[in-house]
């Protein structure tokens, strides 16, 4: 099991991956979400078989945040979803954030699989109902690098209040990464009031993530802290649900890269 600093081959890089997992299932049209209402409720080996081709990708990659991943519900199999893909990764660490639960029905989390080895992780609930934010830490004191992520509300109010609260929880990390479906464009009230109160930065460029199969809204997001720097964003070709998942090669400051290291 690779215990590398990094999957890239610069070790001041980290190669982070975002992606809202539908808890395993794939739409490829509007239509779907009616005609396949099944496999909201149930599972199936179409399932089984789309988290082992993420699997696959996920293994090229150091930190990697979930939405919509099962904790273990009648819709999975009972299969905690962050557990099995990182297994299957083969990367070391993982933990999740169980949040909307429908009876045994469903159950779905936030999701962190990681090369490296966190020195914590926390988890907020966020204003609102059935949301939430898993907050990793990597090294201590001022250089930690601190990784969140959430799946934000429908709403805009709902989000303007949970972007308020992760907002709070970051103010004083000056080295650090929100990743998730946010559920807003990158130029939204929600986020200008994100990138006013902490150190995160606006993104250069704006990168569509859903639908999966014609991309044209930019609502999942990797942001990073001013001082780390995006070497490149992108999306996955595959479709492995309605959204796309979204990739970035960060280069981190070298005060944090120690910091990280030790934590090892």
């Amino acid at each position: 099991m690779s215990t590398d600093l990094s999957a890239s081959s610069d070790a001041s890089t980290l190669r982070l991956l975002s992606c809202n997992i539908l808890a395993g299932a794939s739409v490829g049209r509007y239509h779907e979400y009616v005609t396949r209402s099944w496999s909201a409720v149930l599972p199936g080996k179409h399932k089984r078989s789309n988290l082992d081709k993420l699997a696959r990708e996920i293994a090229q990659f150091d930190v990697i945040g979930l939405q919509e991943a099962d904790a273990g519900s009648m819709r999975s199999g009972f299969l905690n979803q962050t557990q099995y893909l990182a297994e299957a990764a083969g990367l070391p660490y993982w933990s999740h954030q169980p949040n909307r639960r429908v009876s045994r029905v469903a159950h779905s989390a936030n999701g962190l699989i990681s090369r490296l080895p966190p020195a914590e992780v926390l988890d907020y609930p966020l204003p609102g109902r059935g949301r939430g934010v898993l907050i990793a830490r990597y090294g201590s004191g001022p250089d930690a690098l601190t990784v969140a992520v959430a799946h934000l509300s429908l709403g805009p109010q709902a989000r303007l209040r949970q972007l308020a609260f992760i907002a709070e929880l970051l103010s004083g990390h000056p080295h650090a990464v929100l990743m998730g479906d946010l559920n807003c464009d990158p130029d939204s009230l929600e986020l200008r009031v994100l990138f006013a109160r902490t150190a995160l930065a606006e993104p250069l460029e704006t990168t569509p993530t859903f639908p999966s199969w014609r991309p044209q809204r930019a609502i999942d997001h990797i942001l990073v802290s001013r001082g780390i720097e995006i070497e490149r964003i992108w999306t996955l070709p595959d479709a492995f649900s309605d959204h796309l998942p979204l990739a970035a090669q960060i280069r981190l400051p070298v005060a944090v890269l120690p910091s990280a290291q030790r934590s090892a």
